[in-house]
């Protein structure tokens, strides 16, 4: 084995995946600036994100089959140059309409640089070195969500927002570099085109897009209140049983779900939608009630969100010597309880936390997901055979995808309704005749006895207050909600199979 080819052409792929993962989250801090320079409406903005999401979806599945059909190498430079046309492209874009139709091409291109990286970490590694390789990509995909935002708070503030996407173009070129010269890991049996199943294909695609968009649009268009999210959902719902039949009895499908027939496959596979609901639902959440409740700025969040960041850096090389000595049924126990601990203690947040309150809900979460993310990796790959792992990789980062996308909807759902229901409870526990808001509005009123209706000022300024702590209840809500499902997955990793460490690798080899 060549470990100079290896090892450089992996490094390059792990690039490209870092860079894929992080520009879905890159922009999320920059939108309103966006809409700005394109001259976007509000509900035109957030397909910024949508666009890119939805296409991915099918991409991720399918490239499975395309790195049979092309080899990985082929795909992944495909991908990549692709990628970072559409980047380009966007960061050109002058209206809104250019912009969503780039990154929807971004988004579908990117989505192969993903998975590949999971397959050629479970074939062309021997044993004894998959667990580093584990390691690595747990860190890409645990911290490209946390210092995405951050990045591109600071990048919109220091250049301009067409940043966010021209910065692709330097660590762009580098992967092309570096997979092209040395990332011949296997290759493509083109015989496989004979027979593609298109109808397969359509129906994987309606089916996946549409459960995305619904996932996505849903909590603010009202669910199905809304005719499109009602007729989508009926549209996944009889294109998705439709598809799983015709992969299993197509002699080519397009994604081989045979793999779900591996007990520890099936059991990883869940784990891993719940990994993704607890690591974009955690990340969705801390920012959102430090910009919304705290008034906090861009570079403000990125500093109170380091610490899962650091968290999680710091756990990557343990959990990789522990995987070595432990059962991995233990550490992904171990790691949702850990994940479940800090979402439990966040769940009596308040409007007088500070950094050092959200340290520790951020340190308990960081190293669960990572414990829980490269534990279940092995438990997800350890037992499949070598001919189905690229496909079982497409799957496994489905799941994932598709948990956070479940994972935000819940949460938005959740954060909507407990905010009106305790908006509700607060101004019902307040009598008519209650001294103490008496009290309260006579003060307030006297304060802006300077403005035109000192009585209407005063009653806004109270229904604010109101209002700012039923958000902040409904915050614990979301918490308390994302503790209590990670809690419940710990006990469902007993279900796993018994996974062998993997021992034989030196420790310090894992860095």
């Amino acid at each position: 084995m060549n470990w100079t080819m290896l090892l450089l052409g992996f490094a390059g792929m792990v690039v490209g995946q870092f860079m894929a993962i992080l520009d879905i989250q890159i922009v999320a801090a920059s939108l309103p600036q966006i809409q700005a320079g394109v001259g976007a409406s509000a509900d035109e903005i957030s397909w910024i994100q949508t666009a890119y999401l939805i296409p991915e979806v099918v991409m991720i599945p399918l490239s499975g089959f395309l790195s049979r059909l092309w080899g990985t190498q082929r795909l992944f430079l495909v991908s990549c140059a692709g990628f970072v046309l559409m980047s380009i492209a966007t960061g050109l874009s002058s209206s809104i309409d250019m912009m969503i139709l780039f990154r929807a091409i971004q988004g579908f291109v990117g989505g192969a640089m993903i998975p590949t990286v999971f397959a050629v970490a479970f074939t062309a590694f021997p044993p004894d070195k998959r667990v580093t390789a584990s390691v690595v990509m747990g860190l890409i995909v645990t911290l490209a969500p946390t210092v995405g935002p951050t990045l591109g708070g600071h990048l919109t503030e220091w250049l301009s927002w067409r940043w966010l996407f021209f910065i692709n173009v330097g660590p762009g070129l580098l992967v092309l570099f570096l997979v092209g010269r040395y990332g011949n890991f296997d290759k493509g049996d083109p015989s496989l085109a004979k027979g593609f199943d298109w109808w397969g294909l359509g129906l994987m695609a309606a089916f996946l897009m549409s459960m995305q968009f619904v996932l996505e649009e849903g909590a603010k268009n009202d669910w199905f209140d809304d005719t499109h999210i009602l007729l989508l959902t009926v549209v996944a719902a009889v294109a998705g049983p439709i598809f799983i039949w015709r992969s299993l009895t197509y002699r080519q499908p397009i994604v081989e779900l045979r793999a779900f027939g591996n007990r520890n496959f099936l059991v990883g596979f869940i784990m891993t939608f719940i990994v993704g609901f607890a690591l974009f639902g955690g990340t969705f959440l801390l920012p959102l009630f430090l910009g919304r409740v705290l008034g906090y700025s861009s570079s403000e969040v990125g500093t109170t969100m380091v610490v899962s960041g650091l968290a999680m850096f710091a756990t990557g090389p343990f959990a990789g010597r522990l995987v070595r000595k432990l059962d991995a049924r233990v550490l992904m126990f171990g790691g949702f309880m850990l994940c479940a601990w800090g979402m439990w203690e966040a769940r009596v947040v308040t409007d007088d936390w500070g950094f050092w309150n959200f340290a520790s809900v951020q340190a308990f979460r960081g190293v669960g997901v990572m414990l829980a993310m490269i534990a279940s990796q092995q438990v997800t790959m350890a037992t499949l055979p070598p001919h189905m792992v690229k496909n079982a990789s497409g799957l496994v980062n489905l799941s994932r995808n598709v948990g956070g996308a479940f994972g935000l909807a819940i949460l938005n759902t959740s954060l909507t309704s407990n905010t009106a229901l305790h908006m509700s409870e607060l101004t019902s526990a307040i009598g008519q005749g209650d001294q103490a808001m008496r009290n309260m509005m006579a003060g307030m009123t006297q304060r802006f006895a300077g403005s035109i209706d000192p009585a209407a000022s005063a009653m806004k300024a109270i229904y604010g207050m109101l209002q700012k702590q039923a958000t902040t209840m409904a915050f614990g809500d979301a918490f308390a909600l994302l503790a209590i499902l990670c809690a419940g997955a710990a006990f469902v990793t007993l279900a796993a199979q018994p996974v062998k460490a993997q021992a034989g690798a030196p420790p310090s080899d894992v860095h």
